[in-house]
Protein backbone atom coordinates (compact mmCIF):
# COMPACT_ATOMS: atom_id res chain seq x y z
CA UNK A 1 0.00 0.00 0.00
CA UNK A 2 1.47 3.19 -1.05
CA UNK A 3 2.06 6.39 1.22
CA UNK A 4 -0.90 9.06 0.96
CA UNK A 5 0.09 12.42 0.61
CA UNK A 6 -1.43 14.75 3.32
CA UNK A 7 -5.21 14.90 2.50
CA UNK A 8 -7.21 18.29 2.93
CA UNK A 9 -10.21 18.31 2.53
CA UNK A 10 -12.27 21.94 1.35
CA UNK A 11 -14.43 23.33 4.37
CA UNK A 12 -12.05 26.41 5.78
CA UNK A 13 -8.47 25.94 3.91
CA UNK A 14 -8.61 26.25 0.50
CA UNK A 15 -7.87 29.27 -1.63
CA UNK A 16 -9.71 28.89 -5.07
CA UNK A 17 -12.82 26.98 -5.14
CA UNK A 18 -14.10 25.77 -8.49
CA UNK A 19 -17.58 25.53 -8.99
CA UNK A 20 -17.62 21.96 -10.24
CA UNK A 21 -15.88 21.04 -7.33
CA UNK A 22 -19.01 21.50 -5.25
CA UNK A 23 -21.73 19.39 -5.16
CA UNK A 24 -25.41 20.70 -4.20
CA UNK A 25 -29.34 19.32 -4.22
CA UNK A 26 -29.38 20.42 -7.80
CA UNK A 27 -26.35 18.36 -9.22
CA UNK A 28 -28.61 15.46 -7.89
CA UNK A 29 -28.17 12.38 -10.63
CA UNK A 30 -31.12 10.24 -12.07
CA UNK A 31 -29.80 7.41 -9.22
CA UNK A 32 -29.87 10.01 -6.29
CA UNK A 33 -33.60 11.10 -7.16
CA UNK A 34 -34.39 7.44 -7.54
CA UNK A 35 -33.25 6.72 -4.01
CA UNK A 36 -35.11 9.59 -2.85
CA UNK A 37 -38.34 8.41 -4.21
CA UNK A 38 -37.86 4.34 -3.06
CA UNK A 39 -37.18 6.06 0.64
CA UNK A 40 -40.15 8.21 0.66
CA UNK A 41 -42.45 5.41 -0.87
CA UNK A 42 -41.67 3.34 2.05
CA UNK A 43 -41.47 5.45 4.62
CA UNK A 44 -45.55 7.04 3.25
CA UNK A 45 -46.58 3.22 2.41
CA UNK A 46 -44.70 1.14 5.24
CA UNK A 47 -43.56 3.32 8.17
CA UNK A 48 -46.76 5.84 8.92
CA UNK A 49 -48.86 3.30 8.99
CA UNK A 50 -47.61 1.59 11.52
CA UNK A 51 -45.70 4.22 13.68
CA UNK A 52 -48.15 4.70 15.97
CA UNK A 53 -47.50 1.32 16.99
CA UNK A 54 -43.62 1.80 17.02
CA UNK A 55 -43.84 4.74 19.48
CA UNK A 56 -46.20 2.64 21.73
CA UNK A 57 -42.72 0.44 21.87
CA UNK A 58 -44.15 -2.04 19.72
CA UNK A 59 -40.63 -3.34 19.01
CA UNK A 60 -42.04 -6.42 16.80
CA UNK A 61 -43.15 -3.72 14.54
CA UNK A 62 -39.42 -2.21 14.37
CA UNK A 63 -37.67 -5.03 14.06
CA UNK A 64 -39.82 -5.93 10.66
CA UNK A 65 -39.38 -2.13 9.46
CA UNK A 66 -35.88 -3.07 9.67
CA UNK A 67 -36.03 -5.98 7.84
CA UNK A 68 -38.15 -4.41 4.90
CA UNK A 69 -35.94 -1.93 4.67
CA UNK A 70 -33.41 -4.31 4.16
CA UNK A 71 -35.59 -5.78 1.32
CA UNK A 72 -35.73 -2.34 -0.26
CA UNK A 73 -31.61 -2.11 -0.55
CA UNK A 74 -32.08 0.55 2.26
CA UNK A 75 -29.57 -0.92 4.79
CA UNK A 76 -26.64 -1.97 2.31
CA UNK A 77 -26.26 1.77 0.96
CA UNK A 78 -22.51 2.03 2.66
CA UNK A 79 -21.73 -1.50 2.96
CA UNK A 80 -19.22 -3.29 0.27
CA UNK A 81 -20.63 -5.18 -2.63
CA UNK A 82 -18.74 -8.05 -1.54
CA UNK A 83 -20.43 -8.65 1.53
CA UNK A 84 -23.63 -8.01 0.17
CA UNK A 85 -24.00 -4.06 0.22
CA UNK A 86 -24.53 -1.80 -2.57
CA UNK A 87 -21.32 0.48 -2.25
CA UNK A 88 -23.05 3.62 -3.05
CA UNK A 89 -21.73 7.18 -3.04
CA UNK A 90 -21.80 9.00 0.04
CA UNK A 91 -24.70 11.28 -1.26
CA UNK A 92 -27.07 8.75 -1.54
CA UNK A 93 -26.75 7.59 2.00
CA UNK A 94 -26.95 10.88 2.96
CA UNK A 95 -30.65 11.15 0.49
CA UNK A 96 -31.84 8.54 2.14
CA UNK A 97 -31.27 9.71 5.67
CA UNK A 98 -32.44 12.59 5.19
CA UNK A 99 -36.17 11.50 3.42
CA UNK A 100 -36.31 8.95 6.26
CA UNK A 101 -36.66 11.63 8.47
CA UNK A 102 -40.19 11.67 8.25
CA UNK A 103 -40.61 8.56 9.61
CA UNK A 104 -39.69 9.99 13.19
CA UNK A 105 -38.12 7.72 15.88
CA UNK A 106 -37.56 4.60 13.60
CA UNK A 107 -35.29 7.38 12.03
CA UNK A 108 -33.04 6.39 14.50
CA UNK A 109 -33.24 3.18 14.83
CA UNK A 110 -32.50 3.18 11.11
CA UNK A 111 -29.62 5.77 11.51
CA UNK A 112 -27.97 3.43 14.18
CA UNK A 113 -28.57 0.25 12.00
CA UNK A 114 -26.62 2.12 8.76
CA UNK A 115 -24.31 3.84 11.24
CA UNK A 116 -22.47 3.82 14.33
CA UNK A 117 -23.78 0.14 14.45
CA UNK A 118 -22.31 -1.11 11.54
CA UNK A 119 -19.70 1.15 10.32
CA UNK A 120 -16.94 0.26 12.57
CA UNK A 121 -17.12 -2.80 11.33
CA UNK A 122 -17.29 -1.84 7.81
CA UNK A 123 -14.14 0.25 8.08
CA UNK A 124 -12.31 -1.63 10.79
CA UNK A 125 -13.62 -5.26 11.16
CA UNK A 126 -11.60 -8.02 9.93
CA UNK A 127 -12.18 -9.96 6.75
CA UNK A 128 -13.92 -12.75 9.14
CA UNK A 129 -15.92 -10.32 11.10
CA UNK A 130 -17.05 -8.39 7.96
CA UNK A 131 -18.27 -11.56 6.72
CA UNK A 132 -19.98 -12.84 9.95
CA UNK A 133 -21.88 -9.48 10.53
CA UNK A 134 -22.43 -7.23 7.62
CA UNK A 135 -24.79 -9.70 5.06
CA UNK A 136 -27.10 -9.94 8.24
CA UNK A 137 -26.98 -6.18 8.84
CA UNK A 138 -27.60 -5.66 4.63
CA UNK A 139 -30.58 -7.83 5.69
CA UNK A 140 -32.02 -6.94 8.85
CA UNK A 141 -31.35 -10.02 10.27
CA UNK A 142 -28.83 -8.61 12.21
CA UNK A 143 -29.32 -5.47 14.27
CA UNK A 144 -26.77 -3.46 15.97
CA UNK A 145 -26.62 -1.56 18.85
CA UNK A 146 -23.27 1.30 19.59
CA UNK A 147 -22.11 1.09 23.52
CA UNK A 148 -20.05 4.07 24.45
CA UNK A 149 -21.69 6.05 26.89
CA UNK A 150 -21.28 4.98 30.65
CA UNK A 151 -23.15 6.95 34.24
CA UNK A 152 -20.10 8.63 34.15
CA UNK A 153 -18.67 9.31 30.74
CA UNK A 154 -20.44 10.92 28.55
CA UNK A 155 -18.87 13.91 26.62
CA UNK A 156 -15.58 12.54 28.34
CA UNK A 157 -15.55 9.48 26.21
CA UNK A 158 -12.00 8.65 27.36
CA UNK A 159 -12.79 8.26 30.45
CA UNK A 160 -15.33 4.81 30.88
CA UNK A 161 -14.92 2.34 33.48
CA UNK A 162 -15.50 -0.41 31.61
CA UNK A 163 -12.42 -2.92 32.02
CA UNK A 164 -11.23 -6.01 29.98
CA UNK A 165 -9.23 -8.15 30.93
CA UNK A 166 -7.43 -11.32 29.02
CA UNK A 167 -8.01 -14.76 30.11
CA UNK A 168 -4.61 -16.90 31.20
CA UNK A 169 -4.88 -18.84 28.42
CA UNK A 170 -5.11 -16.03 26.14
CA UNK A 171 -8.51 -17.25 24.39
CA UNK A 172 -10.95 -14.26 25.51
CA UNK A 173 -11.42 -11.09 27.48
CA UNK A 174 -13.16 -11.07 30.87
CA UNK A 175 -15.62 -7.04 30.44
CA UNK A 176 -16.83 -5.70 33.53
CA UNK A 177 -18.95 -2.37 33.51
CA UNK A 178 -22.21 -0.72 32.58
CA UNK A 179 -23.04 1.84 29.71
CA UNK A 180 -25.86 3.92 29.29
CA UNK A 181 -28.21 5.58 26.61
CA UNK A 182 -27.46 2.48 24.24
CA UNK A 183 -29.91 3.56 20.92
CA UNK A 184 -31.31 -0.18 19.45
CA UNK A 185 -30.31 -1.88 22.67
CA UNK A 186 -33.60 -4.16 23.76
CA UNK A 187 -33.63 -5.72 20.51
CA UNK A 188 -30.13 -5.55 19.35
CA UNK A 189 -28.45 -8.67 17.98
CA UNK A 190 -24.74 -7.39 18.42
CA UNK A 191 -22.91 -4.29 20.31
CA UNK A 192 -19.90 -2.09 19.72
CA UNK A 193 -18.74 -2.02 22.99
CA UNK A 194 -15.46 -0.01 24.21
CA UNK A 195 -13.78 -0.96 27.24
CA UNK A 196 -10.06 -0.51 28.67
CA UNK A 197 -7.88 -3.29 28.20
CA UNK A 198 -5.41 -3.53 31.65
CA UNK A 199 -7.29 0.02 32.72
CA UNK A 200 -5.77 1.98 30.14
CA UNK A 201 -6.21 0.47 26.39
CA UNK A 202 -9.03 2.14 25.09
CA UNK A 203 -10.25 -0.21 22.59
CA UNK A 204 -13.27 -1.44 20.63
CA UNK A 205 -15.08 -5.25 21.65
CA UNK A 206 -18.22 -6.53 18.94
CA UNK A 207 -20.40 -8.45 21.48
CA UNK A 208 -23.54 -10.62 20.87
CA UNK A 209 -26.54 -10.11 22.74
CA UNK A 210 -26.50 -13.98 23.89
CA UNK A 211 -23.21 -13.75 25.56
CA UNK A 212 -23.38 -14.59 29.21
CA UNK A 213 -23.57 -11.93 31.83
CA UNK A 214 -24.84 -9.45 29.24
CA UNK A 215 -28.06 -7.82 30.72
CA UNK A 216 -30.52 -5.47 29.03
CA UNK A 217 -32.06 -2.59 31.42
CA UNK A 218 -35.41 -1.57 30.86
CA UNK A 219 -36.63 1.14 28.64
CA UNK A 220 -35.47 4.76 29.48
CA UNK A 221 -38.76 6.64 29.59
CA UNK A 222 -37.53 9.44 27.39
CA UNK A 223 -39.14 12.94 26.60
CA UNK A 224 -39.08 11.38 22.95
CA UNK A 225 -38.69 9.63 20.41
CA UNK A 226 -40.47 7.09 21.69
CA UNK A 227 -40.52 4.21 19.56
CA UNK A 228 -37.08 4.11 20.04
CA UNK A 229 -35.05 1.68 22.04
CA UNK A 230 -32.85 3.17 24.75
CA UNK A 231 -31.71 1.19 27.56
CA UNK A 232 -28.70 0.53 30.02
CA UNK A 233 -26.65 -2.33 29.34
CA UNK A 234 -24.52 -4.33 32.35
CA UNK A 235 -22.00 -6.55 31.85
CA UNK A 236 -20.69 -8.98 34.43
CA UNK A 237 -17.81 -10.93 33.16
CA UNK A 238 -18.79 -10.89 30.01
CA UNK A 239 -16.36 -13.18 28.05
CA UNK A 240 -15.28 -11.96 24.90
CA UNK A 241 -13.52 -13.96 22.17
CA UNK A 242 -9.82 -12.53 21.08
CA UNK A 243 -11.34 -13.03 17.62
CA UNK A 244 -14.09 -10.09 18.45
CA UNK A 245 -11.44 -7.49 19.34
CA UNK A 246 -12.71 -4.58 16.48
CA UNK A 247 -9.34 -2.51 15.33
CA UNK A 248 -6.43 -2.35 17.27
CA UNK A 249 -6.03 -2.72 21.23
CA UNK A 250 -5.98 0.30 22.61
CA UNK A 251 -6.67 2.09 19.32
CA UNK A 252 -10.48 2.10 19.96
CA UNK A 253 -10.62 5.93 20.31
CA UNK A 254 -9.53 6.89 17.01
CA UNK A 255 -12.49 4.45 15.43
CA UNK A 256 -14.79 5.97 18.11
CA UNK A 257 -14.27 9.61 17.41
CA UNK A 258 -13.91 9.07 13.55
CA UNK A 259 -17.32 7.58 13.42
CA UNK A 260 -19.07 10.26 15.69
CA UNK A 261 -17.84 12.17 12.55
CA UNK A 262 -19.76 10.38 9.86
CA UNK A 263 -22.47 10.09 12.58
CA UNK A 264 -22.76 13.90 12.96
CA UNK A 265 -23.09 14.20 9.21
CA UNK A 266 -25.78 11.88 9.15
CA UNK A 267 -27.70 13.76 12.00
CA UNK A 268 -27.87 17.35 9.95
CA UNK A 269 -29.25 15.24 7.61
CA UNK A 270 -31.76 14.28 9.53
CA UNK A 271 -32.52 17.71 10.93
CA UNK A 272 -33.24 18.79 7.55
CA UNK A 273 -35.57 16.26 6.64
CA UNK A 274 -37.60 16.78 9.65
CA UNK A 275 -37.49 20.94 9.11
CA UNK A 276 -39.27 20.20 6.21
CA UNK A 277 -41.59 18.64 7.59
CA UNK A 278 -41.89 20.77 10.16
CA UNK A 279 -42.49 23.95 7.51
CA UNK A 280 -44.65 21.69 6.01
CA UNK A 281 -46.75 21.58 8.58
CA UNK A 282 -46.59 24.90 9.34
CA UNK A 283 -47.92 25.76 5.99
CA UNK A 284 -50.85 23.52 6.13
CA UNK A 285 -51.84 25.00 9.61
CA UNK A 286 -51.94 28.55 9.07
CA UNK A 287 -52.97 28.08 5.64
CA UNK A 288 -56.71 26.11 6.87
CA UNK A 289 -56.28 27.95 10.54
CA UNK A 290 -58.66 31.56 10.09
CA UNK A 291 -58.81 33.96 12.98
CA UNK A 292 -60.25 37.52 12.45
CA UNK A 293 -62.19 36.33 9.31
CA UNK A 294 -58.27 36.06 7.27
CA UNK A 295 -56.03 32.60 6.86
CA UNK A 296 -53.31 32.57 9.18
CA UNK A 297 -50.76 32.37 6.63
CA UNK A 298 -51.80 36.16 5.11
CA UNK A 299 -50.91 37.95 8.27
CA UNK A 300 -47.46 39.34 7.85
CA UNK A 301 -46.14 37.68 10.69
CA UNK A 302 -46.73 34.38 10.37
CA UNK A 303 -44.57 34.83 6.71
CA UNK A 304 -41.92 36.48 8.54
CA UNK A 305 -41.72 33.24 10.23
CA UNK A 306 -42.09 30.73 7.54
CA UNK A 307 -39.71 33.08 5.79
CA UNK A 308 -36.90 32.25 8.48
CA UNK A 309 -37.68 28.78 8.68
CA UNK A 310 -37.05 28.72 4.88
CA UNK A 311 -33.89 30.33 4.54
CA UNK A 312 -32.38 28.20 7.73
CA UNK A 313 -33.51 25.06 5.49
CA UNK A 314 -32.14 26.08 2.63
CA UNK A 315 -28.84 27.13 4.39
CA UNK A 316 -29.50 23.28 5.85
CA UNK A 317 -29.73 21.62 2.34
CA UNK A 318 -26.70 23.95 1.18
CA UNK A 319 -24.16 22.68 4.20
CA UNK A 320 -25.28 19.19 4.39
CA UNK A 321 -24.94 18.07 0.69
CA UNK A 322 -21.97 20.28 0.27
CA UNK A 323 -20.73 18.27 2.68
CA UNK A 324 -21.38 14.60 1.52
CA UNK A 325 -19.89 15.91 -2.04
CA UNK A 326 -16.80 16.64 0.16
CA UNK A 327 -16.63 13.22 2.03
CA UNK A 328 -17.79 11.34 -1.65
CA UNK A 329 -14.33 13.39 -2.93
CA UNK A 330 -12.13 11.68 0.01
CA UNK A 331 -13.81 8.13 -0.78
CA UNK A 332 -12.47 8.77 -4.44
CA UNK A 333 -9.09 10.43 -3.28
CA UNK A 334 -8.53 7.30 -1.16
CA UNK A 335 -9.77 4.71 -3.93
CA UNK A 336 -7.16 6.54 -6.56
CA UNK A 337 -4.50 6.29 -3.54
CA UNK A 338 -5.08 2.67 -2.22
CA UNK A 339 -5.75 3.74 1.02
CA UNK A 340 -8.54 3.38 3.39
CA UNK A 341 -11.09 5.99 3.08
CA UNK A 342 -10.89 5.88 6.99
CA UNK A 343 -7.65 7.34 7.54
CA UNK A 344 -8.98 10.84 5.96
CA UNK A 345 -12.10 10.58 7.94
CA UNK A 346 -10.31 12.74 10.75
CA UNK A 347 -9.64 15.51 8.03
CA UNK A 348 -14.01 16.12 8.31
CA UNK A 349 -14.35 16.98 11.70
CA UNK A 350 -14.72 19.99 12.05
CA UNK A 351 -17.27 19.91 8.61
CA UNK A 352 -19.42 17.38 9.97
CA UNK A 353 -19.49 19.41 13.81
CA UNK A 354 -20.44 22.66 11.78
CA UNK A 355 -23.32 20.32 10.37
CA UNK A 356 -24.76 19.07 13.50
CA UNK A 357 -24.07 22.05 15.53
CA UNK A 358 -26.01 24.66 12.70
CA UNK A 359 -28.60 21.99 11.49
CA UNK A 360 -29.44 20.88 15.45
CA UNK A 361 -30.63 24.72 16.13
CA UNK A 362 -31.84 25.69 13.11
CA UNK A 363 -34.31 22.32 13.53
CA UNK A 364 -34.95 23.26 16.64
CA UNK A 365 -35.71 26.93 16.10
CA UNK A 366 -38.39 25.65 13.02
CA UNK A 367 -39.78 23.51 15.21
CA UNK A 368 -40.60 25.81 17.96
CA UNK A 369 -42.00 28.51 15.80
CA UNK A 370 -44.21 26.08 13.88
CA UNK A 371 -45.50 24.70 17.05
CA UNK A 372 -46.06 28.34 17.73
CA UNK A 373 -48.20 28.93 14.57
CA UNK A 374 -50.21 25.93 16.01
CA UNK A 375 -51.25 27.86 18.68
CA UNK A 376 -52.69 25.75 21.24
CA UNK A 377 -53.19 22.90 18.96
CA UNK A 378 -49.57 22.90 19.07
CA UNK A 379 -49.72 21.56 22.62
CA UNK A 380 -52.19 18.45 21.81
CA UNK A 381 -50.12 15.26 21.30
CA UNK A 382 -52.41 14.03 18.32
CA UNK A 383 -50.92 16.90 16.61
CA UNK A 384 -47.87 15.67 14.84
CA UNK A 385 -45.81 19.14 15.78
CA UNK A 386 -45.80 18.05 19.16
CA UNK A 387 -44.15 15.35 18.66
CA UNK A 388 -41.43 16.90 16.45
CA UNK A 389 -40.84 19.25 19.12
CA UNK A 390 -40.25 16.59 22.01
CA UNK A 391 -37.92 14.84 19.32
CA UNK A 392 -35.91 17.51 18.03
CA UNK A 393 -34.46 18.27 21.72
CA UNK A 394 -32.07 15.33 21.42
CA UNK A 395 -30.21 16.24 18.74
CA UNK A 396 -28.44 19.03 20.30
CA UNK A 397 -27.12 15.98 22.76
CA UNK A 398 -26.31 13.48 21.26
CA UNK A 399 -23.17 12.25 19.19
CA UNK A 400 -21.58 14.67 21.19
CA UNK A 401 -23.24 17.55 22.82
CA UNK A 402 -22.92 20.84 20.60
CA UNK A 403 -20.65 22.49 23.45
CA UNK A 404 -18.00 19.58 22.56
CA UNK A 405 -18.72 20.32 18.76
CA UNK A 406 -17.84 23.78 18.91
CA UNK A 407 -14.80 22.79 20.74
CA UNK A 408 -13.61 20.56 17.71
CA UNK A 409 -14.34 22.86 15.71
CA UNK A 410 -12.82 26.18 17.69
CA UNK A 411 -9.52 23.99 18.13
CA UNK A 412 -9.26 22.95 14.13
CA UNK A 413 -9.41 26.21 13.18
CA UNK A 414 -6.75 27.08 15.86
CA UNK A 415 -4.49 24.55 14.90
CA UNK A 416 -4.77 26.04 11.15
CA UNK A 417 -4.69 29.35 11.41
CA UNK A 418 -2.53 29.92 8.90
CA UNK A 419 -4.32 28.25 6.74
CA UNK A 420 -7.16 30.08 6.90
CA UNK A 421 -7.81 32.03 3.73
CA UNK A 422 -9.49 35.51 4.26
CA UNK A 423 -9.57 36.42 0.93
CA UNK A 424 -11.24 33.24 -1.07
CA UNK A 425 -12.45 33.73 -4.62
CA UNK A 426 -14.46 31.27 -6.64
CA UNK A 427 -12.20 30.11 -10.06
CA UNK A 428 -13.71 32.69 -12.75
CA UNK A 429 -14.74 35.52 -9.84
CA UNK A 430 -18.33 35.62 -8.46
CA UNK A 431 -21.06 37.32 -10.19
CA UNK A 432 -22.20 40.71 -10.26
CA UNK A 433 -25.60 40.44 -8.35
CA UNK A 434 -23.62 38.73 -5.40
CA UNK A 435 -21.00 41.14 -5.33
CA UNK A 436 -22.41 42.50 -1.89
CA UNK A 437 -22.80 39.28 -0.25
CA UNK A 438 -19.24 38.12 -1.55
CA UNK A 439 -18.21 41.35 0.20
CA UNK A 440 -19.33 40.98 3.36
CA UNK A 441 -18.25 37.22 3.69
CA UNK A 442 -14.51 38.40 3.10
CA UNK A 443 -15.32 41.18 6.29
CA UNK A 444 -16.71 38.29 8.06
CA UNK A 445 -13.94 36.05 7.58
CA UNK A 446 -11.04 39.04 8.13
CA UNK A 447 -12.60 39.35 11.38
CA UNK A 448 -12.61 35.66 12.44
CA UNK A 449 -9.41 35.09 11.28
CA UNK A 450 -7.87 38.21 13.26
CA UNK A 451 -10.03 37.35 16.42
CA UNK A 452 -8.21 33.43 16.22
CA UNK A 453 -4.77 35.27 15.99
CA UNK A 454 -5.05 37.31 18.87
CA UNK A 455 -6.86 34.63 20.81
CA UNK A 456 -3.61 32.42 20.16
CA UNK A 457 -1.31 35.51 21.31
CA UNK A 458 -3.26 36.41 24.00
CA UNK A 459 -4.23 33.25 25.81
CA UNK A 460 -1.81 30.72 27.30
CA UNK A 461 -4.21 28.09 28.42
CA UNK A 462 -7.06 28.24 25.84
CA UNK A 463 -8.68 25.38 27.36
CA UNK A 464 -9.64 27.70 29.84
CA UNK A 465 -11.19 30.22 27.78
CA UNK A 466 -14.04 28.35 26.75
CA UNK A 467 -16.23 31.73 26.11
CA UNK A 468 -13.83 32.60 23.19
CA UNK A 469 -13.62 29.37 21.81
CA UNK A 470 -17.46 29.26 21.61
CA UNK A 471 -16.91 32.51 19.42
CA UNK A 472 -14.41 31.36 17.26
CA UNK A 473 -16.63 27.96 16.50
CA UNK A 474 -19.79 30.43 15.72
CA UNK A 475 -18.04 32.63 13.56
CA UNK A 476 -16.96 29.84 11.28
CA UNK A 477 -20.18 28.21 11.66
CA UNK A 478 -21.66 31.21 10.26
CA UNK A 479 -19.15 32.10 7.54
CA UNK A 480 -19.34 28.28 6.52
CA UNK A 481 -22.86 28.60 6.29
CA UNK A 482 -22.93 31.68 4.28
CA UNK A 483 -20.57 30.43 2.02
CA UNK A 484 -22.19 27.19 1.47
CA UNK A 485 -25.32 29.24 0.17
CA UNK A 486 -23.42 31.42 -2.29
CA UNK A 487 -21.62 28.84 -3.90
CA UNK A 488 -24.66 26.65 -4.45
CA UNK A 489 -26.57 30.40 -6.01
CA UNK A 490 -23.30 30.85 -8.24
CA UNK A 491 -23.48 27.41 -9.56
CA UNK A 492 -27.47 27.35 -10.66
CA UNK A 493 -26.63 31.36 -11.76
CA UNK A 494 -23.60 29.49 -13.89
CA UNK A 495 -25.80 26.41 -15.34
CA UNK A 496 -28.74 27.84 -15.73
CA UNK A 497 -30.06 24.60 -13.52
CA UNK A 498 -32.68 26.84 -11.05
CA UNK A 499 -36.43 27.70 -12.66
CA UNK A 500 -37.04 29.75 -9.60
CA UNK A 501 -33.58 31.20 -9.32
CA UNK A 502 -35.22 34.74 -7.79
CA UNK A 503 -36.74 32.93 -5.06
CA UNK A 504 -33.26 31.53 -4.25
CA UNK A 505 -31.53 34.25 -4.50
CA UNK A 506 -33.80 35.88 -1.68
CA UNK A 507 -33.25 33.16 0.61
CA UNK A 508 -29.48 33.29 0.40
CA UNK A 509 -29.32 37.25 0.22
CA UNK A 510 -31.37 36.92 3.39
CA UNK A 511 -30.01 34.49 5.21
CA UNK A 512 -26.86 36.81 4.27
CA UNK A 513 -27.34 39.83 6.09
CA UNK A 514 -29.34 38.14 9.39
CA UNK A 515 -26.27 35.98 9.99
CA UNK A 516 -24.08 38.77 9.79
CA UNK A 517 -26.11 40.62 12.41
CA UNK A 518 -25.82 37.61 14.42
CA UNK A 519 -22.19 37.49 14.03
CA UNK A 520 -21.86 40.94 14.87
CA UNK A 521 -24.05 40.86 17.78
CA UNK A 522 -21.82 37.68 18.76
CA UNK A 523 -18.52 40.06 18.08
CA UNK A 524 -19.99 43.12 20.00
CA UNK A 525 -20.60 40.28 22.91
CA UNK A 526 -17.11 40.00 23.63
CA UNK A 527 -14.81 42.12 25.39
CA UNK A 528 -11.42 42.39 23.21
CA UNK A 529 -9.88 45.47 23.65
CA UNK A 530 -7.71 45.28 20.28
CA UNK A 531 -7.75 48.37 18.18
CA UNK A 532 -7.55 46.87 14.67
CA UNK A 533 -10.34 44.67 16.22
CA UNK A 534 -12.92 47.36 16.78
CA UNK A 535 -11.67 48.57 13.50
CA UNK A 536 -12.86 45.50 11.70
CA UNK A 537 -16.17 45.64 13.32
CA UNK A 538 -16.74 49.29 12.17
CA UNK A 539 -16.20 48.46 8.83
CA UNK A 540 -18.37 45.57 9.59
CA UNK A 541 -21.80 47.78 10.97
CA UNK A 542 -21.12 49.95 7.80
CA UNK A 543 -21.05 47.13 5.50
CA UNK A 544 -24.32 45.74 6.38
CA UNK A 545 -25.65 49.14 6.83
CA UNK A 546 -24.89 49.09 2.70
CA UNK A 547 -26.41 46.63 2.04
CA UNK A 548 -29.69 48.22 2.11
CA UNK A 549 -31.71 45.15 1.14
CA UNK A 550 -35.39 45.68 2.35
CA UNK A 551 -35.36 42.28 4.87
CA UNK A 552 -39.41 42.61 5.21
CA UNK A 553 -40.06 42.78 1.75
CA UNK A 554 -37.61 39.69 1.14
CA UNK A 555 -39.30 37.84 3.67
CA UNK A 556 -42.47 38.66 2.25
CA UNK A 557 -41.70 37.67 -1.05
CA UNK A 558 -40.16 34.38 0.35
CA UNK A 559 -43.57 33.25 2.10
CA UNK A 560 -45.54 34.22 -0.47
CA UNK A 561 -43.50 31.64 -2.84
CA UNK A 562 -43.47 29.10 -0.12
CA UNK A 563 -47.07 29.18 0.86
CA UNK A 564 -48.03 29.11 -3.00
CA UNK A 565 -45.79 26.36 -3.88
CA UNK A 566 -44.04 24.86 -0.59
CA UNK A 567 -40.01 24.49 -0.18
CA UNK A 568 -38.66 22.75 -3.00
Amino acid sequence: MQKVKKYQSHAFFTETFELQDIFTKEDFSEEHKMMADTTASFVEQDLLPVLPEMEKQDFNQVTSMIKKSGELGLLGVDIPEVYGGMELDKVSSIIITEQMAKSRSFAITYSGQVGIASLPIVYYGTDDQRKRYLPGVVSGDKIGAYALTEPNAGTDAIGIKTTATLSADGAYYVIHGEKQFITNASFADFFILYAKIDGDKFTAFIIEKNTDGLMIGPEEQKMGLKGSSTTSIVLDNVKVPVENVLGEIGRGHIIAFNILNIGRHKISATCLGTAKRALELAIQHTTERKQFKRALAAFNLTKEKLATMATHIFTMESMVYRTAGELEKGTDYARKNNTPFVRLLKNYAAECSVNKVFSSEALDYTVDESLQLHGGYGFISEYEIETLYRDSRINRIFEGTNEINRMVIANTLLENVDSYFIDRTVNGGWSKPLEKQWGLLKRLRTYTSAFIHDVKENYSNLAEEQELLMCISDFAILTYAIESNLLRLEKMVRNQSCKDIQQKERLVKVFTVEAAVQFLTKALSICISSGHLKQHLTKLMWQIHEDRLDIIEEKRQIADAVIQNGYS
